[in-house]
């Protein structure tokens, strides 16, 4: 798990979990570099699903299946940095939204950005309108689901621009201690007490970082520029002045020789 998508994990107990809550649910649990778990109330009852054994990992899955749990079961499910890597993510947001009771908070965390990293295959990258799409393919299916909030956050010292997402099955009001958006510098983001896009923009991060990165090699470019025009213009006053201390070492040794040649003559006229 990459710097940020532990960050988000954190942020987002923090602000939703609710003292009924109970059952929580993670797809893709193995911990690599951290995990979810770690931010999950001890009070919770934590069940960490993945489609391989290792550490974090409570009960092994058959990828594309259906999970093995009951509808229902779970307060909150959970997801980090795993859906790029299923080949249907979509089939498997609906099985994940099953699991919800009503109330319950589906968490979503993946990629926006970044390097190809087969796990074993890559498949995806999310945009600010995925998780509107989500909502509108779970209603084609007839599963009922609203998106509390979504965004695409700034990326850390680890490069990963994560889009993030709140789904929740219709039920009881939301409860909530503030928006996981607010918390960092974030764009293009929803929200279900607001209208429209939040802070929406064209370009990515990446892009005004390579748009920075350009204008501050445009700027060395200019500066070496006037370097070398004051480095030509140093040598050619380097050479003139050299060609002048050339001269004046010339008229002084014309001087020195004329000097020499009269001085014998001078000297016999001083003896008589």
């Amino acid at each position: 798990m990459h710097d940020t998508a532990h960050t988000h994990g954190q942020h987002f107990f923090a602000l939703y979990w609710q003292p009924h809550f109970k059952n929580v649910v993670e797809l893709g649990s193995q911990n690599i570099n951290g995990s979810l778990r770690d931010h999950a109330p001890a009070s919770a009852s934590y069940l960490g699903l993945d489609t391989a054994p290792g550490a974090g990992v409570d009960r092994v899955v058959v990828p594309g299946a259906t999970l093995p749990l009951p509808d229902g079961c779970a307060d909150v499910v959970v997801t980090s940095s795993a859906l790029e890597h299923d080949p249907c993510f979509w089939e498997t947001f609906l099985e994940m939204v099953r699991l919800l009771r009503p109330g319950g908070l589906l968490y979503i965390n993946a990629p926006s950005n970044h390097a190809f990293h087969r796990h074993p295959v890559d498949c995806w990258r999310f945009y600010p309108d995925a998780g509107t799409a989500l909502v509108a393919w779970a209603h084609r299916r007839g599963a009922e689901v609203e998106l509390v909030e979504s965004f695409v956050a700034k990326p850390a010292a680890q490069g990963w621009s994560d889009f993030v997402a709140i789904f929740r099955r219709p039920g009881p009001p939301l409860l909530r201690r503030g928006r996981l958006a607010d918390l960092g510098e974030t764009q293009n983001s929803f929200d279900i007490e607001a209208v429209g896009l939040q802070h929406e923009r064209p370009d990515t991060f990446d892009m005004r970082a390579l748009a920075n990165a350009r204008q501050q090699l445009q700027a060395c470019e200019r500066e070496r520029d006037e370097l070398r025009v004051r480095a030509d213009r140093t040598g050619s006053e380097l050479r003139k002045a050299y060609e002048a201390i050339l001269a004046l070492k010339q008229e002084s040794e014309a001087l020195r020789q004329q000097l020499l040649s009269v001085q014998p003559a001078s000297g016999r006229t001083g003896t008589r």
